[in-house]
């Protein structure tokens, strides 16, 4: 945490930017290890070119923050004050500031309108690039942590599966596979989990619903878990039943795009190329026209974060980085197939972290 803010720091110095506000949760956490959802209160970190951090938060949220490691100054507040003039005093009480930097996809067009007033003529600037630099290669314990989550989100598609009964629905086995994770001591998921069930399956980001399970459907588990303020996320497909011929076809071949986009995952390589590598699997059976989407993203704090793994991207991959590999054939009106797995890059290559079987699976009901 300390030189998480020192880097900051160091970065306002170089750019002469004499102040900054972090206001987004998964930063402050970032920075900070107290992860909160403020709702309407104003939480943030102020941080200055030549003075220590200031981190203003509600009072009934204190003892929190110090349990999370904070040890640097508190400025508190309860519902009867005004945060704004907290804030105010923060930003007047040092040196004269010129260059302000705030998250510029986070801040609320309230919140620029109210630092705009307390610093007038104060040139506004965006602290993302850097913050997403930071963020953008883990240390050993960050990869440590995502490990753990993706374990997590493997037993979450374990559960699924071995819930599945016949007429049961979306919603009913969603709502088993999070309560069964609740019981492991996951608080949160780190984004609204997916279970689509036959034609609903051809919607990449379909909605679980009252859609019943029948013979022949494809069952497509798209979850993950917030484990120590880090996201996992893992996609599987299984089949309830009995698989058709074309399925089978799709499914070996979103496999062997999987596989090919895994492979690409080196340190060194270009980003853009990841996303080449399995889309031209899928283009050479034939579905190229049912992948509308990148191969992956990048993983961490966020559930989607830097980088973007679509073919454009011409950065290059380094050890450390967290990343997802996601290729999929969504057909309407038959259903679609994706898999999804966690890695890191590592020195030789990449460690995937999910570890579930992607070997295709029928399920039988009456073999559980």
């Amino acid at each position: 945490m300390k030189e998480r803010l020192q880097a900051l720091q160091n970065f306002l110095q170089e750019q002469h930017i004499q102040g900054g506000l972090i206001t987004s949760r998964h930063n402050i956490f970032y920075l900070s290890q107290f992860d909160y959802d403020p709702h309407e209160r104003f939480v943030g970190i102020f941080v200055f070119a030549n003075r220590e951090p200031i981190f203003i938060t509600p009072s009934m949220e204190v003892q929190m923050l110090k349990e999370a490691g904070w040890n640097k100054q508190i400025i508190s507040y309860t519902d009867s004050d005004n945060p704004w003039s907290l804030v105010r005093d923060v930003i007047q009480g040092g040196n004269e500031i010129n260059r302000f930097a705030v998250e510029k996809h986070a801040i609320s067009y309230f919140y620029i309108e109210n630092l705009q007033q307390i610093l007038s003529g104060a040139e506004f600037v965006s602290l993302d690039d850097k913050l997403t630099e930071m963020r953008l290669v883990k240390d050993d314990n960050e990869v440590a942590i995502l490990r753990e989550a993706a374990a997590f989100a493997d037993y979450g598609v374990k559960v699924g599966i071995e819930t599945l009964n016949e007429g049961m629905t979306e919603l009913e086995l969603l709502g088993k596979i999070e309560y069964e994770l609740k019981k492991k001591g996951i608080r949160e998921m780190s984004f609204s989990t997916i279970v689509l069930f036959g034609q609903n399956a051809s919607n990449p980001h379909g909605i679980s619903g009252e859609n019943k399970l029948k013979k022949g459907d494809p069952v497509l588990f798209d979850l993950g878990v917030k484990y120590k303020g880090y996201s996992s996320d893992i996609t599987r497909t299984v089949f309830y039943d009995r698989v058709t011929s074309e399925f089978q076809t799709i499914y070996n071949t979103v496999l062997q795009a999987n596989l090919a986009g895994l492979e690409a995952c080196q340190a060194g390589s270009r980003i853009g190329d990841v996303d080449i590598a399995a889309r031209n699997v899928i283009q050479a059976a034939g579905y190229g026209d049912f992948f509308p989407h990148r191969i992956g993203h990048g993983l961490g704090i966020d559930v989607h974060e830097s980088p973007s793994m679509n073919d454009a991207n011409d950065g290059i991959l380094k050890p450390g980085m967290v990343l997802t590999v996601e290729p999929g054939i969504y057909v309407p009106g038959l259903g679609g197939i994706r898999i999804e797995d966690d890695l890191v890059i590592t020195e030789k290559g990449c460690e995937v972290l999910t570890k579930f079987s992607k070997t295709m699976q029928v399920v039988k009901g009456d073999e559980r």
